[in-house]
C-alpha cells in the first residue's frame, strides 16, 4: 500500500483561503500569490535560522493567521476589485442603451420607454465613472465608501434589467416597424449587453454578500 505524501502546509492554507474567497479571477490569483510568497518567505527565514523545513512551514502558517482571520480583509479587497470590474463593464456597455434610445426615438410607440432607458444608461455610466475614480486614484487620499460595492451591484442590476427590457421591446418593435433591421440590430446589441453585465453583476452581489460590513469613515 502506497503512503500518501504529507501535505504542504503552505499550499493547503492557500487552497483553503482560495475556496473561501470570491472575486475577479485575476485579482484573486494575484492576492493568493502574494499570500503564498509571504508564507514561503517566512518559512525560508525560519529554515535559515535552523528550524526543520516541515516545522518551518507549519510555524509560518500559524503565525500568518487562520483562514477565518484572513478572509474578511481579503474578501473586502476582492469585493472592491469586483465592484471596479462591474463598473468598468457598465462603462463599456451602457452606450448600447443610448444607441437603443437613438434608434427607437423615431418610433412614437417606444419613445417613452427609450427615454427611460437613456436615463438609466446615463445614471449607470455616471456611477460607474465615479466608482472607478473612488476606488482608483482617489482611494489613495480618501477612504472608499463602504456601501459603494452594494450600490454598484444594484445599479448594475437595474441597468442589466433595462438592457433585457430593451432587447425584448426592440424585438417586438422590429416586427411592427418599417425600419425593422435597425431595431432588430439594436435588440441584439441590448441582449448581448445584458448578458455581459448580468454576469458581472451576479458576481458583484455574491462578493457583497460575503464581504463584512465596513465601518463608516470618520
Amino acid at each position: 500500500m502506497s503512503v500518501a505524501a504529507p501535505r504542504d502546509p503552505v499550499e493547503e492554507h492557500v487552497a483553503r483561503l482560495s475556496a473561501t474567497l470570491l472575486g475577479p479571477p485575476r485579482a484573486k490569483s494575484r492576492l493568493l500569490e502574494e499570500m503564498r510568497d509571504g508564507l514561503l518567505g517566512t518559512a525560508e527565514a525560519l529554515v535559515e535560522s535552523g528550524v526543520p523545513e516541515a516545522e518551518a512551514a507549519r510555524l509560518a502558517v500559524r503565525d500568518f493567521g487562520t483562514v477565518e482571520e484572513l478572509a474578511p480583509a481579503c474578501q473586502h479587497e476582492l469585493t472592491i476589485a469586483q465592484a471596479r470590474h462591474t463598473a468598468r463593464t457598465l462603462t463599456l456597455t451602457v452606450p448600447f442603451l443610448l444607441a437603443c434610445w437613438y434608434l427607437a426615438r423615431g418610433d412614437l410607440l417606444w419613445q417613452q420607454l427609450a427615454a427611460h432607458l437613456a436615463l438609466i444608461a446615463t445614471l449607470a455610466a455616471l456611477l460607474a465613472a465615479a466608482t472607478l475614480a473612488a476606488t482608483g486614484a482617489l482611494a489613495r487620499r480618501l477612504p472608499t465608501p463602504h456601501r459603494l460595492p452594494l450600490t454598484v451591484a444594484w445599479v448594475g442590476t437595474t441597468a442589466s434589467a433595462a438592457m433585457a427590457v430593451a432587447a425584448l421591446s426592440l424585438t417586438v418593435a422590429a416586427v411592427l416597424a418599417t425600419n425593422w433591421l435597425l431595431l432588430a440590430a439594436a435588440g441584439v446589441l441590448a441582449a448581448a449587453s445584458h448578458a455581459v453585465v448580468a454576469t458581472s453583476v451576479r458576481a458583484c452581489r455574491r462578493c457583497v454578500g460575503l464581504s463584512p460590513a465596513q465601518p463608516a469613515a470618520g
